[in-house]
């Protein structure tokens, strides 16, 4: 047998399996990830809730010296107050589930509408609806029902779907959203998976049931969300131990990270309860800088944010993250390129990781063009293409 005809023999024979690995991990969107997720209670969301938020930023910095607070430079500082300015929130999902509570009926059918009926005012945004568990599953499909109905769904629109226990449940929101689109005829509808139960990430038969449920979601499924004191109560550790950094949390996101790894389904850490308010206010500022940090050393690049006072850490740690890092990157990048020196011999997937990484503080404005053109003498078009962005 030829060459020709055992390259032909290995197309047959592993034709299927190529065909599934180009279904299964398709790669990267090519889509901006937000930075950040707020979640504002259905209640308390208008058409003045971003507005405010910023506002609410801004006026936790003031008296407070955040550049000694947390040892970032005046430029980082300086890019995070104009970004509470410019867009204080990337992504805004309006809280149906324990964010809101239990209400009569009537109650969140008014909040559901009244959301629908205010214009879009982020990028990214949606509704957290309460889980299908069997005591709440007709209430919220009854929420995201009225909302979609009333108009709400628009560029950027994608619903969490809280506490998701079986690959079944999954399924069945795939089967809820069709219905939904068949029946107001709405773009398709994407949703994402909130990690807070033990059941998604370990299932009773061993398996790793969260890779199952991307499958069983397809390319509806845009994130994975890991909810930190759900998934760490569910688990029996202590109140007091909670965190995002706990053991039993980085465990969970390993596994949400190698599921998702290839997919393009980004994966989101969670929040932090410890409120930068008060006499704690700077413990709790130097607390959620460091975690935000530490999740994005570890490949997570977005997170919850609780309280306005926790978007200048959010924006001050991204930005020192980017601003840190891109002298390297745009170094390394260039040598790749064939346009000079670093001491790296760096491989291709190494390269896309560092074009993904100046893309990412691009999207965020930790980066502007100007310094990508300066640094590195590469288009947008051609960078994207090396970051493997479609």
């Amino acid at each position: 047998m030829g060459l020709e005809e055992l390259g032909a023999e290995l197309d047959r024979r592993l034709g299927a399996a190529d065909a599934a690995l180009a279904a299964d991990y398709p790669g990267d969107r090519g889509v901006r990830q937000p930075v950040h997720t707020v979640y504002v209670p259905a209640d308390r969301y208008d058409d003045r809730t971003v507005a405010d938020w910023g506002s609410q930023a801004r006026a936790a910095l003031a008296g407070h010296d955040l550049t000694a607070v947390l040892g970032i430079s005046a430029e980082v500082h300086d890019r995070m107050v104009a970004k509470l300015e410019r867009e204080p929130i990337e992504d805004l999902r309006i809280d149906f589930e324990d964010g809101y509570g239990d209400r009569p009926d009537p109650e969140e059918d008014a909040a559901a509408v009244a959301a629908a009926r205010v214009a879009r005012q982020t990028p990214y945004y949606g509704l957290r609806v309460k889980s299908l568990e069997a005591p709440t599953r007709r209430r919220s499909i009854r929420t995201l029902d009225l909302f979609v109905r009333e108009g709400g769904v628009g560029d950027g629109f994608v619903v969490t779907l809280p506490k998701v226990t079986s690959v079944e449940q999954v399924s069945a929101f795939v089967y809820v959203l069709e219905t939904l689109e068949a029946t107001y005829r709405v773009p398709e509808l994407k949703f994402e998976i909130q990690v807070e139960t033990p059941q998604a990430i370990l299932g009773a038969d061993g398996t790793a049931l969260i890779a199952r449920m991307l499958k069983a979601g397809g390319r509806r499924v845009t994130g994975l969300h890991y909810g930190t004191y759900d998934y760490s109560a569910s688990l029996g550790v202590a109140a007091a131990y909670q965190s995002m950094e706990h053991p039993v949390a980085d465990h969970a996101k390993d596994v949400m990270q190698l599921a998702a790894a290839g997919t393009g389904v980004f994966v989101s850490d969670g929040s932090t309860n410890v409120l930068p308010v008060g006499e704690a206010t700077h413990e709790a500022w130097q607390l959620h800088f460091r975690l935000v940090r530490r999740s994005l050393a570890r490949g997570i690049y977005q997170g919850w944010d609780m309280h306005p006072a926790q978007l200048p850490t959010r924006f001050a740690a991204t930005y020192l993250f980017y601003r840190e890092g891109f002298a390297q990157a745009a170094l390394r990048l260039r040598a790749y390129l064939g346009q000079g020196e670093s001491g790296y011999l760096d491989e291709p997937a190494t390269a896309v990781a560092l074009a993904g990484f100046v893309l990412r503080g691009l999207d965020c404005g930790a980066i502007d063009e100007a310094e990508i053109d300066q640094h590195i003498g590469v288009e947008m078009t051609a960078l994207a293409k090396l970051a493997r962005r479609p």
